[in-house]
């Protein structure tokens, strides 16, 4: 073949080259648009600059200084608990766990205080309110209150759960007993009963292990004991609403001791029958006044309104750290103030 019968022209292969190579360009930007607008990306976390030294000092100036600006009774109002029994909090946390203490990041910035943490821990579960609401005052993000909320609560077990959830000593028996025979009640040594708390974010799967009829939702039991001075001595939480008490009673620990024969013996007399064993107080026995336990559960909802209102939480250990812990907090409170009581 000649290829002098076919000439080249340069420019004529240059000016096709363009051609294609927009042809193909444009192809793939039609391409890449299509697919972007049928699959949107997801969003990019957001940065949102908090100035945490000026809302720790605003804390401070307002609650813990020397001359704060809102006085004990308005702390004891939105913390329900007493300045000196939150700042054993907040020192004990600080001393167990890292979390708690006061950091710098990278930069050499101030981060988050421990009284600011705790603080947004006790806003939760004092009002209820949802993660993110207390980030307009304290200036913390959603994600690091529910932190702060599970690492709070953990360490409130951790810390005094051995103290505040325990079985009566002897010498607490004896107290129990005493009083409750002053009532004319004697042989009792608490008053026994359960309360629902309300699941809205639960499994679809667990719905019907956990909706009972009568109560028309979803809920998880707490059963517990409590004296007459509000103290919380036994708590087993986790059961399904389904279950009634008889049910709840049959998956307890609670009646252990009596199998085992380990129960404080006393003696009184009932209708002139004698009794040697102590007894909890439970329902259609003590109809003529509010039992103990209702009343208790009654200050502890309301004294913590997190666990009066649905729980928001999506699994079930994060709801018995929070019901657990807020338990120890009330026999906190209910020793620090129990001679106020009228």
């Amino acid at each position: 073949m000649d290829p002098s019968k076919f000439p080249f022209d340069i420019e004529t292969y240059k000016r096709q080259s363009e051609i294609e190579d927009r042809y193909i360009l444009n192809y793939f930007s039609e391409r890449r648009k299509k697919i972007e607008e049928e699959f949107p990306p997801r969003m990019k976390r957001r940065y949102f600059k908090r100035d945490h030294v000026a809302a720790n000092q605003r804390l401070v100036d307002e609650y813990f200084a020397n001359a704060p600006t809102y006085d004990d009774t308005m702390f004891r109002r939105r913390f329900q608990m007493r300045k000196h029994v939150f700042l054993r909090i907040v020192g004990d946390l600080s001393n167990s766990d890292d979390y708690f203490t006061q950091r710098f990041d990278a930069a050499n910035k101030e981060s988050i205080s421990p009284l600011a943490k705790c603080t947004t821990t006790m806003r939760m579960i004092a009002y209820g309110v949802a993660a993110d609401a207390v980030d307009e005052y304290i200036k913390i993000g959603g994600t690091t209150a529910l932190e702060c909320l599970r690492r709070f609560c953990k360490g409130i077990i951790k810390l005094y759960e051995q103290e505040y959830l325990r079985a009566p000593t002897q010498e607490d028996l004896q107290r129990i007993l005493h009083v409750s025979e002053m009532r004319g009640f004697p042989g009792m040594v608490g008053s026994i009963d359960c309360m629902h708390w309300e699941w809205k974010n639960y499994p679809t799967t667990w719905e019907g292990q956990f909706t009972r009829g009568d109560k028309g939702t979803t809920t998880v039991i707490l059963e517990a004991v409590a004296s007459q001075d509000l103290w919380i001595w036994h708590a087993f939480f986790g059961c399904p609403g389904t279950l009634n008490d008889i049910n709840v009673l049959d998956c307890l620990p609670v009646f252990d001791d009596v199998e085992q024969g380990n129960t404080p013996r006393v003696n009184f007399l009932v209708n002139q029958r004698p009794y040697n064993m102590a007894y909890y107080l439970a329902d259609e026995v003590q109809e003529g006044c509010r039992k103990d336990i209702e009343h208790a559960f009654g200050v502890l909802q309301a004294r913590f309104k997190i666990i009066s209102k649905p729980a928001r939480m999506w699994d079930m250990d994060d709801l018995a750290i929070i019901m657990r812990s807020c338990i120890i907090l009330h026999n906190m409170i209910v020793e620090d103030e129990r001679d106020t009581y009228i």
